[in-house]
């Protein structure tokens, strides 16, 4: 599943609304640790494992594309 993801530095938070998800996380945009931050949640919240949450494009901006891939089992 393909969602647009829009992030916010301020306080934590995540809501989906269709294939929008606006999250809230703490973590700056040094070196990654963003990125880190939003995959852990994300992978949490849809309960898989971090590989299988991918940012497709956004990887320095607030408004990314993020794929959930399917768990094989």
């Amino acid at each position: 599943m393909i969602y647009k993801v829009q992030v916010e530095f301020t306080k934590e938070f995540l809501e989906i609304k269709n294939n929008q998800i606006n999250i809230g996380i703490k973590s700056k945009p040094v070196k990654g640790e963003a990125n880190k931050e939003i995959i852990k949640k994300l992978a949490k919240h849809f309960g898989v494992s971090t590989v299988l949450v991918q940012i497709k494009s956004g990887h320095k901006s607030k408004q990314k594309i993020i794929e959930i891939l399917q768990q094989r089992i």
